[in-house]
C-alpha cells in the first residue's frame, strides 16, 4: 500500500469516525457540525471569495514576516556561529528567547505599532528569527574540519572558505531552519490574526466564532491545516530530501 493509499484510508477513517459521532448527537448540530455541512461551508467561502480574499491576505503578511525572519536569522546565526563573543552575549539571548511563545510578543507589538499590519509581520518575523537563527549557526559551527583542511591546501582562504566552503556544507541545517521557520512563522500567523485587525484567515476564525457558526470556524481549521501539510511535504520536505542527498547524507 502506498503512502498516498495509507493516509487516504486513514483521512477517510476519520471523517467516519466525525460523522458516526455527529449523527450520535452528543453535541448540538450548531457546536459540532456535521463533516457535510463543513465541506458545505468549505466551498461557498471559496466560491463567494472570502476565503480566497483572507488567504491572499494571510500569505501577504507570512511573506514579509518569513523573508525578514530567513535573512535576520542567516545573518545572526553567521555572526553567532564564527565570533565568539557574539555567541557568549547575543547567543546566550536566542537560546533564551525561544522559549518565548510568539504570541506573548503580540501585546508589546500592539502597542508598538498601534495595532497595525506592522504588528502581526512583527510576530511572524519574529516567530521565524530564532528557529532560523539557531539552525544557521549549527550549520556553520558544525563543518566539518576537514572540508576546511582541504579547501585550505588548495589555497582557498577567508572570504572565499567561507562562501564556496562553509555555507555549502551547512545547507542542510539552513533547509531545517527555512522549514522549522516557515512552521513557527505560519502558527505567529494565525495567532496573531486572532487577535490583530484585518482579513486574513484568523480574522475570518475569529468571525465565524462571534457568529456562531462552526462549519466556518472549521473550514478555516481545515484550510490551515492543508496549506501546513502542503507546503511542508511538497515543498520544504523535497528541498531537504534534494539537500541531504546531494551531500550523500541520505540515499536518492
Amino acid at each position: 500500500m502506498t503512502t498516498v493509499l495509507k493516509r487516504t484510508v486513514f483521512l477517510g477513517l476519520l471523517i467516519g469516525i466525525w460523522e458516526v459521532i455527529f449523527r450520535l448527537e452528543i453535541w448540538p448540530s450548531l457546536l459540532f457540525p456535521s463533516p457535510v455541512t463543513v465541506f458545505k461551508a468549505l466551498l461557498e467561502g471559496t466560491l463567494d471569495g472570502t476565503f480566497i480574499i483572507a488567504l491572499g491576505a494571510s500569505f501577504k503578511r507570512l511573506a514579509i514576516g518569513y523573508t525578514i525572519a530567513l535573512l535576520l536569522g542567516s545573518i545572526l546565526g553567521i555572526f553567532i556561529a564564527t565570533f565568539r563573543l557574539v555567541e557568549d552575549t547575543l547567543g546566550s539571548l536566542v537560546l533564551a528567547l525561544q522559549s518565548v511563545p510568539s504570541i506573548v510578543w503580540l501585546p508589546l507589538a500592539l502597542l508598538w505599532f498601534q495595532g497595525g499590519e506592522a504588528s502581526i509581520i512583527f510576530v511572524v518575523a519574529l516567530g521565524g528569527t530564532l528557529p532560523m537563527t539557531i539552525n544557521a549557526t549549527a550549520g556553520i559551527k558544525n563543518v566539518q574540519p576537514i572540508f576546511l583542511r582541504a579547501a585550505k591546501t588548495m589555497g582557498v582562504q577567508g572570504v572565499s572558505l567561507f562562501w564556496k566552503v562553509s555555507i555549502p556544507a551547512a545547507l542542510p541545517y539552513f533547509i531545517t531552519g527555512l522549514r522549522l521557520a516557515w512552521a513557527f512563522a505560519w502558527r505567529a500567523l494565525m495567532a496573531g490574526e486572532l487577535i490583530g485587525t484585518g482579513t486574513g484567515l484568523g480574522q475570518i476564525l475569529m468571525f465565524g466564532r462571534a457568529m456562531g457558526s462552526m462549519e466556518m470556524v472549521i473550514a478555516v481549521m481545515v484550510i490551515i491545516a492543508m496549506i501546513g501539510s502542503i507546503m511542508d511535504q511538497m515543498v520544504f520536505r523535497k528541498l531537504e530530501d534534494k539537500v541531504l542527498t546531494r551531500w550523500g547524507l541520505q540515499k536518492g
